[in-house]
């Protein structure tokens, strides 16, 4: 099954340089760095939304499937480590039956950036 990584692009840290990247802002720069780590993972899509409304908790993603548990994540750093951890996370969701995926096995750079779980939508009414 896949998994989504939806990634703010208009994230920015408290810390932000506006002289960074001529003032990109943290997550397009987060964003980009999660689709280059993305590229050739079969199980796992991308997408940009402006504003997951999570800005005291800057450089969001959300990590969803259908039928799964899913999952907010944030206070990340724009780096590749962190984009890696992300995706790698988002390929085991997507290998999981409901979604969760047992704590031993995540990535160490994603351990305490986890904001929310959200429940699967229900599939009748």
């Amino acid at each position: 099954m896949t998994s989504w990584i939806t990634i703010c692009d208009t994230c920015r840290r408290n810390e932000h340089d506006e002289n960074t990247k001529a003032g990109t802002p943290d997550g397009e720069r987060f964003a980009e760095m999660i689709e280059a780590a993305a590229q050739g993972v079969g199980t796992v899509e991308t997408r940009r939304h402006s504003c997951l409304m999570g800005c005291n908790r800057s450089c969001n993603v959300a990590i969803q499937g259908e039928g799964n548990l899913n999952y907010t994540l944030g206070e990340f750093e724009p780096s590749e480590e962190a984009a890696a951890a992300v995706v790698e996370y988002a390929r085991k969701h997507s290998e999981s039956e409901s979604g969760q995926v047992p704590y031993r096995e995540w990535p160490q750079p994603i351990k305490g950036h986890f904001v929310t779980r959200h429940p699967p939508l229900p599939t009748s009414n």
